[in-house]
């Protein structure tokens, strides 16, 4: 039983894309496309990223910018987030 939770585990980690292993523009073409995407952004840490114009987060939350780290640099995208001085 131990066995099978942890390979569960495991593979749902390498469903996700990494975005040290994907170009800024490969990146950016996928959340286009998905709307909605939760990437990998090292070795044990990972996010939720979305359109810029869309509807994908919840009130009060907007999509915020935000930069990862791709194998071609700094790669801009935005993610869920509250705008500061906004109190819900």
């Amino acid at each position: 039983m131990t066995a099978a939770i942890l390979f569960a585990a495991t593979g749902l980690a390498d469903a996700r894309s990494d975005t040290r292993k994907m170009s800024c523009e490969e990146l950016q073409q996928m959340i286009q496309s998905q709307h909605a995407v939760v990437l990998s952004t090292g070795p044990n840490t990972y996010d939720r990223y979305v359109r810029q114009f869309g509807n994908e987060c919840d009130w009060p939350q907007m999509p915020m910018p935000a930069y990862v780290q791709t194998r071609d640099g700094r790669c801009p995208l935005c993610r869920c987030g509250v705008p500061v001085g906004r109190v819900p």
